[in-house]
């Protein structure tokens, strides 16, 4: 999508943007309290959230608003995730990706191999953690389901919690580790420059 600055180009609407960042805030608020209530030595970050009934009332609900922002999310980018030869080859070629050897790798579109699978293991965890978060709900559901089940929602939980974290943050430092990333997500532009290095088949059918 064209800018009204002919030196910038849309990368995010303002609607996209707001979407992320609602998916963000809940992540960290969830990663949070999450962390209080899975260990007592990290109890004491639930004086974050008003204390420790505060933290167990609060989680599941920032829970179900991270999963309906992320779900308008993947429908919005759902398309542009699709893997294809391109992606299996920057994946061969990772060794390139590292030595940030961008002219050695195939042209990438709107997201490159990495940040397709993050969306994905997203999707997945995220569809885990809903199902399993369901089944612990104390207030609500748990006493539909046998305690095997329940502790065996716990461990899912947990797993994909894990899982999830370590993949945010490695999309946090991607972020930073390429200058511009953050940017885009914040002011919703990148420069003509940026999208030709980084994503020259997107660049090519944004400037049509």
């Amino acid at each position: 999508m064209k800018s009204d600055d002919p030196n910038l180009i849309v990368r995010y609407t303002p609607n996209e943007r707001t979407n992320h960042w609602i998916t963000a805030i809940s992540f960290v608020l969830l990663a949070l309290s999450g962390l209080a209530l899975f260990h007592p030595s990290m109890f004491w970050l639930t004086a974050l959230f008003g204390g420790g009934q505060w933290t167990r009332i609060l989680h599941p609900f920032v829970g179900l608003v991270m999963f309906v922002s992320f779900l308008i999310l993947a429908l919005r980018f759902w398309h542009h995730n699709y893997l294809d030869r391109d992606d299996v080859q920057w994946l061969k070629q990772i060794d390139d990706v590292l030595a940030n050897r961008e002219e050695n790798l195939p042209e990438i579109g709107r997201y490159n191999a990495g940040q397709k699978l993050l969306f994905f293991t997203m999707v997945g965890c995220l569809v885990l953690l809903l199902c399993s978060g369901v089944v612990i709900w104390r207030r609500y559901f748990s006493f539909y389901f046998p305690i095997e089940v329940i502790r065996l929602a716990a461990l899912v939980h947990a797993a994909a919690a894990f899982v999830l974290i370590v993949g945010i943050v490695v999309h946090i430092y991607a972020a930073i580790w390429i200058k511009g990333s953050v940017g885009a997500m914040v002011r919703g532009t990148v420069t003509l420059g940026w999208a030709r290095k980084h994503h020259p088949k997107w660049f090519r059918e944004s400037v049509k």
